[in-house]
């Protein structure tokens, strides 16, 4: 028995003359870009991710949508953001960095408006210093 899922896309139809055709992202362009617009933020440490993500890294391969979870539906494009603070950080204001970020990077990427940047601060990384136990 064979199931076939059908992938979701956002889907943009300019209207007026200038229409070629329909263009369409998979939800998981938008998640990589949030992913990236994430890490870049001065005070995160990283993202939260599954057992499988970690495994690709440990290999060699970075995942940048690890820790994004993004949602279409009919309301709009919601984004939910897993991640970790450096210690001495302000948490308030790097969860809002982490949003103008997210939304800025979509918005000129994509021209789609998230309607929530949602961020989750799962826990605060401490500096370590290496030898030292």
């Amino acid at each position: 028995m064979t199931e076939t899922t059908e992938q979701k896309f956002v889907q943009m139809t300019p209207e007026g003359k200038e229409y070629l055709g329909t263009i369409e992202i998979a939800p998981e362009v938008i998640t990589v870009i949030a992913g990236i617009a994430t890490n870049e933020v001065e005070g995160i440490a990283g993202t939260r991710g599954n057992f499988a993500a970690g495994v690709v890294e440990r290999l060699g391969k970075k995942v940048h949508g690890k820790g994004i979870k993004t949602e279409i539906n009919n309301d709009g494009l919601f984004i939910d953001v897993y991640c970790l603070v450096k210690y001495g950080s302000s948490v308030p204001t790097v969860a809002r960095e982490v949003q103008s970020q997210i939304r800025q990077a979509i918005e000129n990427m994509t021209s789609l408006t998230p309607k929530e940047v949602n961020v989750h601060i799962t826990g605060v990384q401490f500096d370590t210093v290496e030898g030292k136990a």
